[in-house]
C-alpha cells in the first residue's frame, strides 16, 4: 500500500483531454516482466525485459524490487559497485533503504521517498537495508529506474537528489477516482520535484476500482505504464493488464487506463507507474553498470574503475570512545 495518500476531492484536478485535440495513444504491446534476483539476492521483476531499446529511449532498465515481506535476518541490498553514463532513480513505496556513494551523496529513503543519483562521469555506490530492518524484517517494495544521459552530459559531475515523498505534486483525475503523484517532469502544467538532464515525466497513479483515468501526455515523449499492483486495462482498446506487466503506447497526446471493479484481495487498487521521456536517439552500448555511446567508452569505463578513477569506498566510521586501550590493543 503506498504511503503517500490524500483525499482526491481536495486536490487539483487534471482535466480529461479532448480526443478531438489530443489523439488517444494506442497500445503497442503488453509484456510480462520475468522474475529474478539482484544484489545480494533480493527479488526483482525485470520490467523492460523483451522490449526494444528504441521504444524505451531515454529509459534503459527498470526493476520492481519486491513486494516482499522479509523475516528477521532476511533483508538484503547490494555490495559497492560502479556506475557511469546515466542516472539511477530509486523510488521506495514501502519499507526503508539506505544509499551511500563515493561522491558524498546518500541517505535513508522510506515510504514514498526517491533518491535520484546522477552517476555522470562515474562513482561507486551501495544500497542496503538499515541494520534495524535486517534484525526485525518487514515489508519492502520499490522501483529502480535507469535514465540515460545524452552524450553531452555523460561525463557531467555526479549529483544526488534526495526527494521526500511529501514533495511530490499530488493531483486527482477529472472525476476524483485516481490519485496522481508527480515525482519528476510535469503533468498538465503541474511540476514534480525531480530535476532531470533528459526531459521526462514520472508519475505514480493509484486508480480506484472501477475508475477510469484519462491524462494528457506530451506528444514528443514516449509513454510506458508499468503495473505495480492490481489489474485493469489500458488504451481505448481496453487491453487487459495486471501486476508485473508493462504497456507501451504508440504516438498521440493522451493516455487512458482503467481499474477493474474487482481487485485482488491483497491489492485493493490499480497501482501504475507512468513514464515518458523525450528520446535521445543516440547509440547505446550498455554493459553491466555502464551505459555509454560506444564500445571504446565502455572499455575505458572498465579501465577507469579498475584504476580507482571512479572513486573509492569511504572508510567505515569507527564509534568514538574515550576508554584507554588495553595492552592487547
Amino acid at each position: 500500500m503506498p504511503a503517500v495518500t490524500a483525499d482526491t476531492l481536495t486536490l487539483p484536478r487534471v482535466v480529461a483531454p479532448d480526443p478531438a485535440v489530443a489523439e488517444p495513444r494506442p497500445v503497442r504491446s503488453v509484456t510480462t516482466a520475468p522474475s529474478g534476483f539482484e544484489g545480494e539476492g533480493f527479488p526483482v521483476r525485470r520490467a523492460f525485459a523483451g522490449v526494444p531499446q528504441s521504444v524505451l529511449d531515454p529509459f534503459i532498465h527498470m526493476d520492481q524490487m519486491g513486494e516482499v515481506e522479509y523475516g528477521p535476518g532476511e533483508p538484503k541490498g547490494t555490495p559497492w559497485h560502479p556506475h557511469r553514463g546515466f542516472e539511477t532513480v530509486t523510488y521506495i513505496i514501502d519499507g526503508v533503504f539506505e544509499h551511500q556513494d563515493s561522491n558524498g551523496g546518500g541517505g535513508t529513503i522510506t515510504n514514498g521517498d526517491t533518491q535520484w543519483m546522477t552517476a555522470g562521469a562515474g562513482l561507486l555506490h551501495i544500497e542496503k537495508p538499515p541494520e534495524h530492518l535486517v534484525v526485525s524484517g518487514g515489508l519492502f517494495h520499490g522501483v529502480q529506474l535507469w535514465v540515460n544521459l545524452p552524450s553531452a552530459h555523460k561525463f557531467h559531475l555526479p549529483r544526488y537528489q534526495d526527494i521526500r515523498g511529501r514533495e511530490a505534486a499530488l493531483l486527482a483525475s477529472a472525476d476524483g477516482g485516481a490519485l496522481l503523484r508527480v515525482i519528476a517532469g510535469e503533468l498538465a502544467g503541474h511540476p514534480g520535484p525531480g530535476i532531470t538532464f533528459t526531459p521526462i515525466t514520472m508519475v505514480h497513479a493509484t486508480v480506484n476500482p472501477g475508475a477510469r483515468l484519462e491524462l494528457p501526455w506530451h506528444p514528443g515523449f514516449n509513454a510506458l505504464a508499468y503495473v505495480l499492483a492490481g489489474q485493469g486495462s489500458v488504451g481505448g482498446e481496453q487491453r487487459p493488464v495486471r501486476k508485473g506487466q508493462l504497456a507501451v503506447f504508440g504516438p498521440g497526446g493522451a493516455l487512458t487506463l482503467a481499474a477493474d471493479t474487482a481487485q485482488p484481495r491483497a491489492e485493493p487498487n490499480l497501482e501504475v507507474l507512468l513514464l515518458g521521456g523525450r528520446p535521445i536517439r543516440e547509440p547505446v552500448v550498455h554493459y553491466g553498470p555502464f551505459v555509454m555511446n560506444t564500445r571504446a567508452e565502455i572499455i575505458q569505463a572498465m579501465e577507469d574503475f579498475r584504476a580507482g578513477r571512479l572513486g573509492v569506498v569511504p572508510a567505515e566510521r569507527v564509534p568514538h570512545t574515550d576508554a584507554p586501550l588495553s595492552p592487547e590493543e
